[in-house]
């Protein structure tokens, strides 16, 4: 769990940044930094079913490669858009993490079991856009899943992947779980531990964050959306000035 005034400082540097006026070559994260900072608190969101467009888009965005890894297969278009359609936001728990954009730049989906048996089970699976990568985010993602899994009952955590995908074998492992591997697939489960009142607070102190932080991004691009308006509008004025003049 990250100390207060580690929480104060990350949201203040967070704050700052959304004051910056978003560029043609800015990706639009506001976790992209050149420079030491404190320490990233990572706003990661519990997206329901009014976000379906969003997470369709991100989704969508992925190259070939990146939909083999992230489903196991090819995915086309179609099979991405009837994936979203099908989404149980009722049952299952989708997080997102945002840029400065608003654009969803990484998910996570923490599937429960759909029988009552197997109700102390979940899977996960994450999806990170290539400009995304290299911050943690599906580090900090499963983390953020692990966590809300714990405090709703689960008591294992299944990651079904390629062998190939490294990167998320990589997490599976860091968090300590088991890794079995078969051929071109590989099967991992993390035993959870129960809840306990810092996990129940840390979930409520993430979402409070993140819902914070999304508020302060949509602001800030409505403002600076509505500068880029006026100055379309002062240039048009100019032009026709000076065609007047002529």
């Amino acid at each position: 769990m990250i100390p207060t005034k580690d929480w104060l400082r990350a949201s203040w540097g967070a704050g700052i940044d959304l004051l910056r006026p978003v560029s043609d070559r800015d990706t639009g994260d506001a976790l992209s930094h050149h420079t030491p900072r404190a320490p990233v608190v990572v706003p990661i969101r519990s997206l329901g079913a009014t976000y379906r467009d969003r997470i369709a888009a991100h989704l969508l965005a992925l190259p070939p490669a990146d939909r083999y890894l992230r489903f196991g297969y090819a995915a086309n278009d179609d099979q991405i858009r009837r994936y979203v359609a099908q989404l149980d936001f009722a049952r299952d728990e989708i997080f997102g993490v945002y840029n400065r954009r608003l654009e969803l730049v990484a998910m996570a989906h923490l599937a429960f079991a759909e029988r009552p048996e197997h109700s102390q089970c979940a899977e996960f699976g994450v999806s990170v856009l290539g400009k995304a990568r290299g911050r943690g985010l599906g580090a900090r993602l499963f983390d953020r899943a692990i966590m809300h899994a714990r405090n709703e009952g689960v008591h294992m955590v299944f990651i079904h992947a390629l062998s190939e995908n490294t990167a998320m074998l990589k997490i599976a492992r860091n968090a300590g779980a088991t890794v079995e591997r078969d051929g071109s697939e590989s099967e991992a489960y993390l035993a959870l531990p129960p809840a306990n009142l810092d996990s129940r607070v840390s979930e409520i102190v993430e979402q409070q964050w993140a819902e914070m932080d999304y508020r302060l991004k949509k602001q800030a691009k409505q403002f600076w959306d509505f500068l880029a308006g006026v100055q379309e509008v002062r240039q048009g004025v100019r032009a026709a000035r000076h065609q007047s003049a002529e």
